[in-house]
């Protein structure tokens, strides 16, 4: 498989996984760290969305969930499944030390560690994921808060998971 267009897959699989699941277990809510609060607060006065400013501080305070990703699948071409279940452990571990009420990131690495896994059986490389989650990421967290937030708030509305909360 072409590297750029398994990259393109592998990034769109990894945004997919990352956004919906994040989503379900209700990252756009309420924020589940302090600092969560302030960020989709902020975000919102500047434009952006209220529940998609909350997945973004959530993502940005308690990073486990984007971290997971990462971790998934770096411990994947490190040592192959065990690699990936090691990561998810250390999500978890992680989790907990922040005191973060949900279990997004945990899912997350398990879920990428699948992934990662069987796109193996299609030409998939873990490199390739390991570059599509950082691409996942940076359209989430990165290029621009407003916009994506709203993209992100669309996507909660659409699965209930918008913000209980006023702004």
């Amino acid at each position: 498989m072409n590297e750029l267009v398994g990259i393109a897959i592998a990034a769109i699989i990894a945004w997919l996984n990352f956004v919906l699941i994040d989503t379900y277990l209700g990252l756009p809510e309420v924020p589940g760290v302090k600092g969560a609060d302030i960020v989709g607060r902020s975000i919102a006065k500047r434009g952006g969305n209220l529940s998609g400013g909350f997945f973004q501080g959530n993502i940005l305070c308690s990073p486990d969930a984007s971290a997971g990703t990462l971790l998934a699948a770096i411990g994947v071409i490190l040592i192959g499944l065990e690699g990936g279940l090691i990561a998810t452990l250390l999500v978890y571990v992680g989790n907990r030390l922040c005191a973060d009420p949900g279990y997004a990131g945990t899912t997350g690495a398990l879920t990428t560690t699948i992934i990662v896994i069987a796109g193996s059986f299609v030409g998939l490389t873990p490199e390739m994921f390991v570059v599509g989650m950082v691409i996942a990421i940076l359209t989430i967290q990165g290029i621009h808060h407003q916009s994506s937030s709203k993209l992100l708030g669309k996507i909660a509305k659409a699965m209930g998971r918008d913000t209980k909360l006023k702004e």
